[in-house]
């Protein structure tokens, strides 16, 4: 069920085999049971998330690269990412976000330390946000846009749910019957 990267019949050293062991995007696309049960979507629907999800980190890479930085070494210097494809970025954060394990769990499965798992949970939690923003996926907070969202969804039903406040029982009879929640014992509106 799980892609395992890198696996050799037989591991020459302990880091060899701890190699093994680091979860990709290459088995669970063919397994719908797979990728629904590590992200919460299809792989139509991931493959939809995939796109601006890819264009929201191209975006944020090159946000990044500050021209008043100076470099040390030229773009691409360096130690290579292990999370090399777009598909495995996507993957990482929707395994966190849907499977929530520890960090050090996480890092075990995708062949890091926790702390580079850390920065790439933040990293990515970002894009992740500017992605779902670019497909108006996100749910609303401020109460004053709602009207504007309502108006771009006329065909969607919105249901609002709210969470019941404890209030003072009213004294006087009538104002009981029509404050009335139906509860017993604490007294509450929504």
């Amino acid at each position: 069920m799980l892609s395992w990267r890198g696996c050799h019949a037989r591991a020459s050293n302990l880091y060899d085999s701890k190699r093994c062991l680091m979860l990709s995007y290459a088995r669970p696309q063919y397994s719908p049971r797979a990728l629904r049960t590590f992200t919460g979507l299809d792989k139509d629907e991931f493959d939809k998330l995939l796109v601006p999800f890819a264009q929201a980190w191209h975006t944020h890479g090159s946000a990044l690269q500050r021209p008043e930085h100076v470099r040390k070494r030229r773009l691409g210097g360096g130690r290579k990412a292990r999370l090399l494809s777009v598909e495995d970025k996507l993957l990482f954060i929707l395994f966190y976000f849907k499977i929530y394990p520890l960090q050090e769990v996480l890092a075990f499965l995708f062949d890091r330390s926790q702390g580079r798992a850390n920065e790439w949970i933040h990293q990515l939690s970002t894009v992740l946000q500017l992605a779902l923003g670019h497909t108006r996926c996100l749910p609303e907070r401020h109460p004053q846009n709602l009207e504007q969202v309502l108006a771009c969804c006329v065909s969607v039903d919105v249901i609002i749910d709210g969470t019941e406040r404890r209030t003072q029982r009213p004294t006087e009879a009538a104002k009981q019957k029509t404050h009335y929640s139906g509860k017993k014992n604490a007294y509450g509106q929504k």
